[in-house]
């Protein structure tokens, strides 16, 4: 059963808006020119939420996914994080739009005794070709000829200068974390989630009275998004052909696309890397009103020479300053919002400096795309006569106020600077799995989009919606769930401001595992089949 919304949160929003423009059809994978050339870099999608785990609702959970469109069976070596890399999620908890915590993870690959698994090759000893030569069950297994480790850093402060402290193993108080190989199939793994698992850690925060947990590793993509059709000039009519999501029934719009999983080109076909921290909320808390910001990076040394003679340790020198090369707060932010011109810079900069990037969101280009794409098929289809279907308030103060602000009463900082990045207000309780609404705040849940970000909000569909002017029509969110006015813009400004765009790709929160770290386990290189080789 949904929460009902209450009084002074109601002024929230609903409808979750995100980024000023667009129509959100992916979140951020390969989204800038530079960043497709460094992949393992690559921020793909940032989630930030209460921890609804039973047991562990005073915590927030960070989840920071990296390395884009990993194929299960992508091997022989699979997707390793970048050691020249340090990997950061950032906390804001003032709302000067600066970090004031960061948690840095920086990782190490080493070979068993420096060589990997060898074999006695006719008299000759040989390194062989695989990281694996043999089935893997634990950390260290025997089997396993190149371990993957971590560190992870907090910083108080400045990320460069502030206060630097170790967070450490509560189990033994060490600092080096191990993460698991990914998940190559059943012949190596017979069960992949217990072997994972193992890699979940709780840990010593410092500062903090109470243990926190971290693991990082493959899991299974959970954005769900019709990537394809949408970048082919939205290939589909985006718009719900049912009378209501998964009814079908075939009597929403005309042609449109209804709800499967068939239009969905990431969830249960591609992996990700995370990595997850839960936090408790006590540690989390500033000198605000209980409301944080957050986003991901990532960062490499400035300068990187190829060398013409490469070894296993280090095939590409490095080092100068660390440079920022990836960045994602809110979803879709660079993919559909920011020009092509700008991108790049998007992805070095800092929140504090967003400004610069103020016209795209007051602005948007990507609505008028839409209406350049479908004003026509939509009248013909619809039997309308509609002169333009994008929203026409310009500057459009909806977004800003969802993109850049936050929305007072629900996931505003105290001190507002205006900012790109995910807004979490940690005093909303959470919603039970199996409660949550995919629409988030939108569909009456509190603890959902845009207030923080969970794997079951479909925060495409959300996006979408609003960034064609959901929020110019009263939204659900008064008392039992009363029709509230934001005032951000009026009716006559979105002629399609209550459509039910979509790209048909669903998202639940019954999709994703009830615990920490939220998402499934990888999808393996190699199925289970009747007879295995070997056996």
């Amino acid at each position: 059963m949904k929460r009902p919304i209450r009084g002074g949160l109601t002024l929230l929003l609903a409808g979750t808006a995100l980024i000023g423009a667009s129509p959100s059809f992916a979140s951020s994978h390969r989204e800038a020119p530079g960043i497709t050339k460094l992949p393992k870099t690559d921020s793909t999608d940032f989630y930030m939420f209460r921890s609804y785990e039973p047991g562990r609702d005073q915590y927030v959970t960070f989840i920071a996914n990296y390395i884009p469109l990993q194929d299960p069976g992508g091997g022989p070596n699979y997707f390793t994080m970048d050691p020249d890399a340090v990997y950061e999620i950032h906390v804001d908890n003032v709302g000067d739009a600066k970090e004031h915590l960061t948690y840095q993870f920086k990782f190490s690959n080493t070979l068993q005794n420096q060589t990997g698994i060898t074999l006695n090759i006719g008299g000759t000893t040989n390194a062989i070709a695989l990281r694996q030569n043999g089935p893997v069950t634990k950390a260290g297994d025997a089997n396993l000829g190149e371990v993957e480790t971590y560190t992870v850093t907090q910083i108080t402060g400045d990320r460069h200068s502030g206060k630097r402290e170790a967070i450490t193993n509560a189990a033994d108080g060490t600092s080096t974390f191990t993460k698991p190989l990914d998940n190559t199939g059943l012949k190596t793994f017979s069960n992949y989630n217990a072997y994972a698992n193992q890699f979940i850690y709780n840990v010593n925060i410092p500062g903090c009275p109470t243990q926190g947990r971290v693991f990082v590793g493959q899991r299974a993509e959970a954005f769900a998004v019709n990537l394809g059709s949408i970048f082919d000039l939205v290939n589909i009519v985006p718009i719900e052909g049912d009378s209501a999501p998964g009814a079908g029934d075939g009597k929403g719009f005309p042609h449109g696309i209804t709800q499967s999983r068939s239009n969905d080109e990431l969830v249960g076909k591609k992996n990700v890397t995370s990595i997850a921290l839960e936090v408790p909320i006590s540690c989390l808390k500033g000198t605000g009103n209980g409301v944080i910001g957050g986003w991901q990076t990532a960062s490499l040394p400035q300068a990187r020479l190829i060398d013409p003679k490469p070894g296993y340790a280090n095939p590409t020198p490095s080092g100068g300053a660390y440079t920022q090369v990836s960045r994602l707060g809110m979803p879709l932010v660079n993919e559909l919002v920011i020009g092509l011109p700008d991108k790049d810079k998007f992805n070095g900069s800092d929140p504090k400096d967003d400004g610069q990037f103020l016209a795209y969101v007051t602005n948007p280009t990507y609505p008028a795309i839409l209406n350049q794409l479908f004003l026509a098929p939509v009248n013909q289809l619809a039997g309308a006569n509609f002169t333009n279907l994008a929203p026409s308030n310009f500057p459009r103060n909806d977004l800003v106020t969802t993109f850049l602000k936050g929305f007072p009463g629900l996931n505003q900082l105290s001190t507002v600077t205006p900012s790109e990045m995910t807004r979490l207000n940690m005093g909303v309780p959470v919603t039970p799995r199996g409660s949550q609404s995919t629409f988030g705040v939108a569909g009456g849940d509190l603890a959902g989009y845009p207030n923080g970000r969970r794997p079951g909000d479909d925060t495409v569909d959300i996006t979408l919606r609003v960034a064609m002017g959901a929020l110019c029509y009263p939204v659900p969110i008064g008392a039992n769930g009363a029709p509230t006015d934001l005032g951000l813009c009026k009716p006559a400004d979105a002629p399609t401001g209550q459509v039910p765009y979509t790209d048909g790709a669903p998202i639940h929160d019954t999709d994703v595992q009830n615990a920490f770290p939220y998402l499934n386990a990888p999808l393996g290189g190699s199925p289970l089949s009747a007879h295995r080789i070997g056996e």
